[in-house]
């Protein structure tokens, strides 16, 4: 990654030449070192079959090479052109009503479409070859937000016949197809591989052992999708990275397998996404956009770039909120804390054409450098020596959480309640561990869980005896684990364990069963913990425990009120917390608060309302990140024992200031 640390999105396609060089001269004054280019530009790279021009981009690399800017070039197989659409119509996606995507967007392809993966084996190849040794180009980004748009695509005749292929090599006979997926019911046995179908609207319900498999499946597409692209690149480009741009918890790919492929990977971060739920005040997600940040961080565990960092008000049809002054950087400063090791900022200039003619850029429509500009500019100044410091550096926690895309494939398929959500209930345990400045790792289940004194694993629904044996050694070595509702409840084929209680073999570490259920439908549960009563809600284990087992909480409203509702449970040298509904706020907070203590984790700071606290460290050097995320004055304690680098005045952080503080070792 060398000496690179800020960057912008740039389509020199969409303007008039003889604008190119005052980009690239106002670029080189703010700080700009890098750029991303070409990823959506086919029909400028090929506007016909086979006659590829890649004159304007030559032109654009060694002009902002002119003016010390590398380039990133992206392969632009997520906008194939219309001359390729009208010649091969199939390559246009189908979905799950049967109906075309027509040409118009973008990601309008069928990723299983043999000949559209020939065009792009021929574009990456000419790509790769052409750019694969020029000194001027640093790396690549295969597509862009792989699996973005794909989410109810692509159901064609190829992917059906890419289905079965897949299924006969995981399966080898129908007769294990039809056991794994249960399909004596409803009379939905196969015959042969060439019999199944792909998902379409069904007339009444779905077969959940068949959806977790084709969403598993669409998963491996892309993956082999990506690969294909990426081993051109790595034949002709060996020493250039190769990178791409996740988007945090979307999961249409499992991004931990995906991330097999890049050198690093990348994220794209929009804190004032138009697209994002309201919320009361315009700080209540600072949780959600730390998280993603961290679970960027966990798909290889090592530092990642922000390849699409917020620089403007974002919008299609509508729009988002003005960030106010100082908040870009605040944003940008975050994405650093959490490990970020590059930011590059989308985009350069606002497009007056096209569906992202409102999502705004550093630079506005007119092209005339303003407010944002000068802000990041400033920011990127005095970030500089710092980031060359911090590289490679990293958050180091003591908090692990398991996410794991299957499980959430898993509740998508079957949510249970129509409140509840994989993403949104880990999320749920993260706040309570954000609000009181943990630091936490996200980690696959599997994934090295010795490393952390407390490990959170919500909703572990899909179990396997290897899963099970981690678990329980991770507890009986010393470790805190949490457990909550809903696990153990189906083997990784989605089908209901039958053998024993829930939570199956892991009873043996919680300490209870689960013997009955309730789905709190329009409904929450009273919860009694410490003497006081607290809301719970979406669901109620009711559990029979074993004598050891120590009841934390019980129920205090309902049929089963005094029932018991969160245990703990000590096994060999560690201990196993079971939590069997899902707590309010407050509750959540109060409970991880002491369960933190338990385990002997430590916070980094006192919670003060809007103010985020992060750190990042190498073998030498710590630094802290102090972040204000509200435009009101706050009063913090004084830091001891490190020399403040960044920021104003100690003890006081203005209106979306970000101090960072550093000791030596």
């Amino acid at each position: 990654m060398g000496d690179i640390f800020f960057g912008v999105d740039y389509y020199p396609e969409h303007w008039e030449r003889s604008r190119w060089e005052t980009d690239a001269k106002l670029m080189q004054e703010m700080g700009i070192q890098t750029v991303r280019m070409a990823e959506f530009s086919w029909h400028k790279l090929e506007p016909q079959e086979g006659e590829y021009d890649f004159t304007w981009l030559d032109d654009a690399i060694a002009l902002l090479a002119k003016y010390g800017i590398k380039t990133i070039v992206g392969t632009p197989s997520a906008a194939p052109p219309a001359w390729m659409i009208n010649k091969h119509p199939d390559i246009l996606p189908i979905d799950t009503m049967g109906r075309v995507r027509g040409f118009g967007g973008r990601h309008h392809d069928c990723q299983s479409n043999p000949t559209y993966r020939e065009y792009i084996r021929k574009m990456v190849t000419k790509l790769a070859k052409h750019y694969g040794e020029n000194e001027n180009v640093i790396g690549w980004q295969p597509d862009n937000e792989l699996g973005n748009s794909h989410f109810d695509l692509c159901t064609c005749d190829n992917c059906r016949k890419s289905f079965q292929n897949w299924l006969k090599d995981k399966y080898q006979t129908t007769d294990k197809l039809n056991q794994a997926w249960g399909t004596a019911f409803w009379s939905q046995e196969y015959n042969d591989f060439s019999e199944v179908f792909t998902p379409r609207i069904t007339v009444t319900g779905e077969n959940p052992s068949a959806m977790l498999d084709w969403k598993r499946f669409c998963s491996d597409l892309i993956i082999d999708f990506t690969k294909e692209q990426t081993d051109i690149i790595r034949k002709y480009a060996k020493n250039q990275f190769v990178t791409h741009n996740f988007m945090g918890f979307a999961d249409k790919v499992d991004y931990y397998k995906l991330g097999e492929l890049f050198d690093f990977v990348s994220h794209d971060q929009y804190p004032g996404g138009f697209y994002l739920p309201e919320t009361a005040t315009p700080h209540e997600k600072n949780h959600v956009l730390a998280a993603t940040l961290d679970v960027i961080r966990g798909y290889k565990n090592q530092t990642y770039w922000l390849m699409e960092q917020q620089s403007g008000i974002t919008g299609w049809e509508t729009m988002g909120r003005a960030p106010a002054p100082g908040q870009l950087s605040v944003w940008a400063l975050q994405s650093i804390a959490h490990g970020a090791d590059a930011i590059v900022f989308f985009r350069w200039r606002t497009c007056a054409v096209g569906t992202e003619q409102y999502w705004h850029g550093i630079l506005p429509h007119s092209g005339n450098p303003g407010r944002r500009y000068e802000e990041l500019k400033t920011t990127m100044q005095e970030m500089l020596p710092l980031m060359k410091k911090m590289q490679g550096s990293m958050p180091k926690a003591e908090v692990g959480m398991v996410f794991s895309f299957e499980q959430d494939y898993a509740f998508q398929i079957q949510p249970h309640h129509k409140d509840l959500d994989y993403i949104g209930q880990v999320q749920k345990y993260y706040k309570a561990l954000y609000d009181q400045n943990i630091p936490v790792d996200f980690i696959s289940d599997k994934g090295d869980f010795s490393k952390y004194k407390l490990l959170v694993a919500p909703l572990q629904y899909l179990m396997n005896p290897k899963l099970e044996e981690k678990y329980m050694s991770y507890v009986k070595n010393g470790g805190h684990l949490i457990l909550t509702m809903r696990t153990g409840v189906k083997d990784d084929n989605n089908l209901c364990m039958t053998d024993r209680e829930l939570p199956g073999r892991l009873s043996e570490i919680t300490g209870m069963e689960v013997l009955d259920y309730d789905c709190l439908r329009n409904a929450f549960v009273k919860v009694e913990y410490q003497g006081r009563e607290y809301q719970a809600n979406i669901w109620s284990d009711l559990m029979h425990l074993m004598p050891e087992t120590e009841v934390m909480a019980t129920y205090a409203s309902e049929f089963y009120a005094g029932e018991p509702c969160i245990t703990r449970h000590a096994y060999g040298d560690g201990c196993c917390y079971y939590i069997g509904t899902e707590p309010g706020e407050e509750l959540m907070l109060q409970l991880m608060e002491n369960i933190c203590h338990g385990a002997n984790v430590e916070k980094l700071a006192d919670r003060i309302e809007d103010v985020e606290y992060m750190t990042r460290e190498n073998a030498s050097t710590r630094w802290l990140f102090v972040i204000n995320h509200s435009d009101k004055r706050k009063e913090i304690p004084q830091i001891t024992g490190y020399t403040m680098v960044k920021g104003k005045k100690m003890g006081v952080l203005e209106g979306y200031e970000v101090q960072i503080y550093e000791k030596l070792k």
